[in-house]
């Protein structure tokens, strides 16, 4: 029935069905790479943002250079990212690999990972500095918010992961289909 609809919309908007298909999966894989990377990112920022009464060591190692506070949150919102980033990378790469792209097999497992990293890479450096800079704007606009006050650096933190998310998988989607798995057919 999916197939189907997928198939429908295509023709519709003139796209090739296969295409459609694979977009599909694409998708349904970030969505994946999502629940991993947020998942990661939460599981690591509670403890990096220093709720704990006394903080973290990686909280601490940050407090130490005499940051603001904003600043220490922002750095371990950062640093979490980066963890739960590469996470979503292997994720993406495997299920990718062997259900969005399962006829792509001209090139060795090795040089199609080495691809992917290349493009995810490319993907961290978009990311990263969006995330740094994004994270206290969007921590200051929840903290405007009574209500959301007293979560504020989560929801900023999520909010700034979040738009680097949607940037990044864009990125990545154009560039590994004409790149890392330019092998298949159309």
């Amino acid at each position: 029935m999916m197939s189907s609809i997928i198939a429908n919309v295509a023709d519709r908007v003139g796209v090739n069905q296969k295409e459609a298909k694979r977009f599909v999966k694409f998708a349904v894989v970030g969505a994946i790479g999502f629940v991993v990377d947020f998942g990661i990112f939460n599981l690591l920022f509670s403890p990096f943002s220093g709720l704990l009464a006394d903080g973290t060591p990686l909280h601490k190692l940050i407090a130490s250079y005499g940051l603001a506070d904003e600043q220490v949150v922002a750095l371990a919102g950062t640093a979490a990212g980066l963890i739960s980033f590469v996470a979503a990378i292997v994720s993406n790469f495997l299920w990718n690999r062997y259900w969005t792209y399962p006829d792509s097999r001209s090139k060795s497992l090795r040089r199609q990972f080495a691809q992917f990293m290349v493009v995810s890479v490319a993907g961290i450096v978009i990311r990263v500095p969006m995330m740094a800079l994004t994270t206290p704007l969007f921590i200051r606009l929840t903290e405007s918010m009574a209500a959301l006050r007293p979560v504020a650096n989560r929801v900023g933190s999520n909010l700034a992961l979040m738009l680097a998310v949607i940037v990044v998988m864009f990125w990545n989607f154009f560039v590994n289909r004409y790149w890392t798995y330019a092998d298949v057919e159309k």
